[in-house]
């Protein structure tokens, strides 16, 4: 059974249009790509694309790992994707910027960052 010959994975092919849900936290950022009906195509992550530590907050690690989940999704067949961003951290933009530059087209960007309406009470203040 070792020494069976593994068969290559085969390409997916896929849906034109889909989804790009980009969560930029304070320590991350995490990049999935959805069809429309909210499936995970592919994801990638700062940390999956080899960032450690506070490295994975930046832009540039927003922007690596943008360019490697757009490379992926282009080879299946997307071409059109709507963003849909969510969280307050570094990654925003760049990530958005990524994903046009590597060949998908960006029809609608929306911000889904979730907003308390006054609703439970808030940890207490950090003291750094």
């Amino acid at each position: 059974m070792a020494n069976q010959a593994r068969s290559s994975k085969k390409k997916k092919k896929i849906n034109p249009n889909g989804i790009v849900h980009i969560k930029a936290t304070f320590n991350n950022t995490n990049i999935t790509v959805s069809d429309e009906f909210g499936n995970v195509v592919a994801w990638a992550t700062a940390g999956k694309a080899g960032f450690k530590g506070s490295r994975k907050n930046t832009a540039y690690a927003a922007t690596v790992a943008s360019e490697k989940v757009a490379s992926e999704v282009v080879s299946m067949g997307m071409t059109t994707v709507s963003v849909r961003v969510k969280g307050p951290g570094a990654g925003r933009e760049s990530a958005i910027r990524a994903l046009s530059s590597a060949g998908l087209q960006v029809t609608s960007i929306s911000d889904v960052t979730p907003l308390p309406h006054n609703g439970c009470r808030p940890k207490k203040q950090r003291r750094v």
